[in-house]
């Protein structure tokens, strides 16, 4: 369901981009989609993805995780996995042929972000199964021009601003520039950084350049998740209490370059786009024992100190026809390639649980352990898409693309007590396989600006298993994931356009889902999951009562479960056959209130319901529901404003993304904040 409303149509372009290469009329797409408007973004102060993404349906970020504070864990369709999802920025696959890099995703200067439910499994191949979110900043030339300083709780600060700078001989260019310090409860969780952001354009020969670049330098200080004992989180430790070894960080920068030329020739438009990202990471942390032994001197803790170094980069040429009125064509090659090394040394200490915590350091710990990877892969897709409109009604999109992937994995363990026991491996997995899409739409009726649109969609995904850059040693690549799936819905506008809806049917069928469980000795294992199926119904609507005011809602019912399989924890097989997924939620429900007036007061609300769901793959422990309430008020006046914001003002805790490198771990939904803003337009 796009998120343009009545007066922004002339504003942001309504085409998409991300489901295909063809831009498609949003309201003509056969495919659930919904496009949130960066205006919208700032005025509701959602400058991360939980914010930004709380009124689309059927999906949550809830913000952390095992990347640090400044990450989050998206979950579309009840799939709640770091993996799972896509995330795209202007264009380029953010965090490569790897992971989606959202810890160093930045939300200042967005013109709008485009969520598609389901993969998109021809324009950008083998990297997603249920959903891709496309960030889309504005253009060289463009910007919000505008400029902000913010004081939080606990002491955050966060200052933005972005700005068209002038243009120089027919090159356009923008720079947007960010920097923030959020601190929490936990005195010692913190995220601090920067994120400088310049896109240039200019005619060259007989097309168009442009290069984009970005700069991240971020230093986090993580939280600790906290134990599961039994079918409950313990109440032995604090929510906030922080048991890291003392030099505990994640310090990442982040270096990418991307550069796209569009030339128009005799048989359509050729696009090409060349990017590149370096990253250099130091990740230093530890993780409680489930066991969570307090005798005043026992290991009860292992800690990781590990520096990885990140290169991933991203080309693609594509052709766009048009053979007739009725057709158009894109034809394209593209290639994913990454290439990953990281060491960790690993140790263990001993954490107070009650009473005063007192932390060792890292470097004063003896090193049990000395564990390498180097992973290469590389992701090549020749790809083909068509959009056939045989007349004003029919919109039918098909698209056909061979994946090659080829990943090469070398890693060996260094024993710190017994020489002897060294470890080494290489491994290769090299997969030749066919992916696509087949979807249609249909205009039922359409008088002024109302309309109802009917579609249909089935899309065929693949994907090789991700490296979780974990602490362990775990040499063996696993099976790639595949999906098929199935959706259709019911779409358009009525009263006027000021009325939106989309409501929507999906079934997906899902291969070999990896999952992480521990061996006998409590290390972390990844395995694959046997076969799983996500179906349900998801509504959203959206009411402009005018062009200051608008009301939205989303209501999801979801039905995530393993159809067979099982797993080993802790040397105990665990059947799945019937079992819930995970950290899904059945249901999941959004209401907001967005009352912006270009002078004045201004207001919005927003309030989240996440239902019922597993904490494990047993199906043993089940956390409750819970909601949560955002909300801002603020006055403009002439080119100045102010805005008061509250985020999680029911201050609920609840545990929201399992832990891939601690057993039975669990992070918490970080508590309320407050903020006052003051802004200037420029």
């Amino acid at each position: 369901m796009p998120y343009l409303s009545h007066s922004q149509e002339s504003k942001l372009p309504n085409v998409e981009v991300t489901a295909t290469r063809l831009g498609l009329n949003v309201d003509a797409a056969p495919a659930d989609l919904s496009v949130i408007d960066g205006k919208e973004l700032r005025a509701r102060g959602a400058f991360d993805l939980r914010s930004a993404l709380a009124l689309v349906s059927g999906v949550e970020a809830p913000p952390g995780g095992d990347t640090g504070p400044a990450g989050a864990v998206p979950s579309f369709w009840g799939l709640h996995e770091f993996d799972a999802f896509l995330l795209v920025v202007d264009g380029t696959p953010w965090g490569g042929a790897f992971n989606p890099s959202i810890g160093t995703l930045n939300l200042n200067n967005v013109e709008r972000i485009e969520v598609l439910k389901g993969a998109a499994p021809v324009s950008f191949g083998a990297t997603s199964f249920v959903g891709v979110i496309h960030v889309i900043h504005y253009p060289a030339g463009q910007a919000a021009n505008l400029a902000e300083i913010t004081y939080g709780s606990h002491g955050a600060t966060r200052g933005a601003f972005s700005v068209a700078l002038p243009t120089l001989g027919g090159y356009s260019q923008s720079l947007a520039i960010d920097a923030h310090q959020t601190d929490f409860a936990d005195k010692r969780e913190r995220v601090k950084g920067g994120n400088l952001m310049y896109r240039g354009s200019s005619a060259v020969g007989d097309g168009v350049l442009r290069i984009d670049a970005n700069l991240t330098f971020q230093r986090q200080t993580p939280p600790s998740p906290t134990i599961r004992e039994g079918t409950a989180l313990t109440t032995l430790t604090s929510p906030d209490a922080n048991y890291n070894p003392t030099d505990a960080r994640i310090d990442q920068n982040r270096y990418h370059l991307s550069l796209s030329y569009s030339l128009p020739t005799l048989l359509g438009t050729l696009d090409t786009t060349l990017s590149a990202a370096h990253s250099q990471i130091t990740d230093i942390r530890g993780f409680l024992r489930s066991s969570l032994i307090d005798d005043g001197s026992s290991e009860n803790a292992d800690s990781q100190h590990q520096n990885r170094n990140i290169l991933d980069s991203y080309f693609d040429t594509h052709l766009s026809t048009n053979p007739s009125k009725q057709l158009k064509v894109v034809y394209g090659f593209d290639v994913l390639y990454g290439r990953a090394r990281q060491a960790s040394m690993n140790g263990a200490y001993y954490a107070p649980l009650t009473g005063p915590i007192v932390l060792p350091s890292t470097v004063d710990l003896h090193v049990d352990e000395i564990n390498r990877v180097l992973n290469r892969r590389t992701f090549i897709g020749e790809y083909v898409q068509a959009d056939y409109t045989p007349n004003e009604r029919w919109e039918i999109v098909s698209g056909l693309r061979l994946n090659q992937t080829s990943i090469k994995s070398t890693s060996s363990h260094t024993d710190g007590f017994d020489p002897t026991a060294n470890l080494a491996s290489e491994q290769k997995q090299n997969k030749s396989r066919l992916s696509g899409q087949l979807g249609a739409s249909y205009r039922l009726s359409q008088q002024g600006a109302d309309q109802s649109v009917v579609y249909a969609d089935y899309r065929n995904a693949f994907k090789p298993p991700a490296i979780d850059f974990g602490p362990d040693y775990t040499p063996n690549i696993l099976k790639p994931e595949t999906a098929q799936i199935y959706d259709a819905g019911f779409k358009g506008k009525t009263a006027n356009g000021h009325l939106t809806y989309n409501a929507s049917l999906f079934w997906v069928n899902f291969q070999n889902l990896v999952l992480q469980t521990v061996d006998a000795n409590g290390a972390p294992l990844l395995q694959n999951g046997g076969a799983q199926k996500l179906n349900g119904a998801e509504v959203e609507l959206r009411f402009e009562v005018d062009k200051d005011l608008t009301l939205a809602a989303a209501l999801s019912h979801h039905n995530a479960r393993f159809t067979s399989g099982a797993v080993t924890k802790h040397d105990v097989d665990v059947d799945l056959t019937g079992k819930q997924l995970t950290l899904a939620p059945h249901v999941l429900a959004s209401m907001g209130f967005i009352y912006t007036p270009a002078q004045a007061w201004r207001a919005t609300t927003t309030a989240s319901y996440v239902g019922r769901r597993y904490l494990d793959l047993a199906n043993t422990a089940l956390t409750s529901a819970y909601t949560t309430f955002d909300a801002s008020i603020g006055y403009h006046w002439g080119k100045y404003s102010s805005t008061l914001r509250g985020t999680n003002l029911t201050n609920k805790r609840p545990p929201v993304t399992a832990s891939e490198f601690g057993d039975s771990s669990y992070y918490l939904l970080p508590g309320r904040t407050v903020s006052l803003t003051l802004g200037v337009s420029l």
